[in-house]
């Protein structure tokens, strides 16, 4: 393996590597406390468009760990950052909440029905027949298909729920558009979160709980690669890949000496 230089930008993912269900996993206060005592540059990524970088602040909060608002970068931003850098002051029809719909103004965009330039598809947790019909007679009149994230199903108490991949499928089906994706495991996201710390490839480590997001996305944007086994990847899962993570731990607890 190549030998690296030490660290000095970190990206980490938040469920599965930071906190579960909404309680912080065991080293995760003692790894952001880290990050600020040695002055390292990091954001806590999410592929999760509903909610604005404030409410994930709040969010961290409740489970006992402090992350400043501008550390966090969601699919959303990724999304706004992207559409701002291919068409800047450009429209967009837009299914999903704040955190995506907040992004976008932010960077500029007028949301509309009406000849967009876009349709912006995030997770929403009442996707409307209305809107998701709108959304395809606008692609179908030419509207470019993008998608913050391709995961299918999203958690809740009561099981798995429709996200924005089912959504875009059908998208898809009705109109023979393909979305293009933002979030992971799209390398794009990472590369977009390293701009906005003004990061270098060769020194910024990614850790995630993921094998076929994180680690992967990781791989191709150049980063070293911590697997975490506190989320949805085992360890003897990691063999089915062909890729390897840099690194595989148990937790986070086990990268505070890294840093």
């Amino acid at each position: 393996m190549t030998t690296r230089e030490a660290p000095e930008w970190w990206l980490t993912d938040m469920d599965g590597v930071l906190i579960h269900e909404d309680h912080a996993l065991p080293g995760a206060a003692e790894f952001l406390h880290r990050l600020v005592d040695k002055q390292r540059q990091f954001l806590v990524l999410t592929n999760n468009s509903i909610f604005t970088p404030r409410d994930l602040v709040a969010r961290l909060a409740r489970s006992g760990l402090r992350v400043p608002e501008e550390a966090i970068w969601t699919s959303a931003l990724a999304t706004a950052d992207f559409l701002a850098d291919q068409l800047p002051g450009g429209s967009a029809y837009v299914i999903g909440e704040a955190g995506l719909t907040t992004a976008l103004h932010e960077a500029g965009y007028t949301l509309t029905s009406i000849e967009p330039d876009f349709v912006v598809l995030g997770e929403t947790r009442t996707y409307s027949f209305e809107a998701i019909t709108t959304a395809i007679r606008l692609v179908g009149a030419g509207a470019r298909f993008i998608a913050t994230n391709p995961d299918v199903t999203g958690p809740s108490p009561e099981g798995p729920l429709p996200a924005t991949g089912a959504v875009a499928a059908m998208i898809t089906k009705a109109t023979g558009a393909e979305p293009y994706f933002v979030g992971k495991p799209n390398p794009m996201m990472f590369r977009s979160a390293m701009n906005r710390i003004k990061a270098h490839s060769e020194r910024t480590v990614m850790i995630g709980d993921r094998m076929d997001t994180d680690v992967v996305a990781g791989i191709e944007a150049g980063l070293e690669t911590i697997l975490v086994l506190t989320g949805s990847t085992r360890k003897a899962d990691v063999g089915r890949f062909p890729f390897r993570p840099s690194r595989i731990v148990d937790s986070i607890a086990d990268v505070v000496d890294l840093i």
